[in-house]
């Protein structure tokens, strides 16, 4: 078996396992760290394709921006952050073989460039054509539909965060600044003239 063929399997029982936990864990933050791992393993296949835009942007845009992804998760569904915080050292071993799933990957991916296992028979673009504008090519033209599904998708998904975390309006009285800047102390104030009485 080719090394190509056994980093390709390595890295795609890797991505499957994680994309599974990422919807059974039920801790969030094991769900956000297993999202992030799938993601990395499937930059690792992307690039192992030669498809090197691709692979770049799902590590930047999508692991980059994962955390802050939970973030919101964690702001919008109420999250007890103290919680989590206390167990922070439970958390540490999943992260450290995460993390060294990561540098295990990134070393075969880097190592297959020197052993012959990134020739990988792709379709090749034609010459002075960027892979990024065959990718814009292709994504608006004979994949548009999809890519119209995909935003409208994106669409329900936000609004139905935005309706499911929603609150309603706060009974709270508003005070205009700019009536407080013009009262006068007669407005506000009033002293009453009272006799005084003796008592006997």
């Amino acid at each position: 078996m080719e090394f190509k063929t056994v980093v390709f399997y390595f890295l795609s029982a890797i991505l499957v396992y994680a994309a599974l936990r990422v919807i059974t864990a039920r801790n969030p933050v094991h769900a956000a760290l297993h999202l992030v791992l799938s993601f990395f393993s499937a930059g690792g296949v992307w690039a192992l394709l030669q498809a090197e835009f691709l692979a770049i942007s799902i590590v930047l845009v999508y692991v980059g921006a994962v955390m802050v992804l939970f973030l919101f998760v964690v702001m919008m569904l109420d999250i007890n952050i103290d919680r989590i915080r206390e167990g922070f050292w439970n958390y540490l071993p999943l992260g450290a073989v995460v993390g060294l799933l990561m540098v295990v990957e990134m070393g075969a991916i880097l190592g297959s460039q020197y052993l012959g296992a990134a020739e990988a028979q792709v379709p090749q673009t034609a010459a002075g054509v960027s892979n990024v504008k065959e990718l814009g090519r292709l994504l608006f033209t004979e994949y548009v539909y999809p890519f119209e599904l995909a935003s409208v998708i994106l669409l329900v998904a936000l609004i139905a965060a935005i309706v499911l975390t929603h609150r309603g309006a706060k009974k709270t009285k508003y005070t205009d600044p700019a009536k407080q800047v013009f009262v006068k102390a007669a407005d506000r104030i009033r002293v009453l003239q009272m006799p005084a009485e003796k008592q006997d």
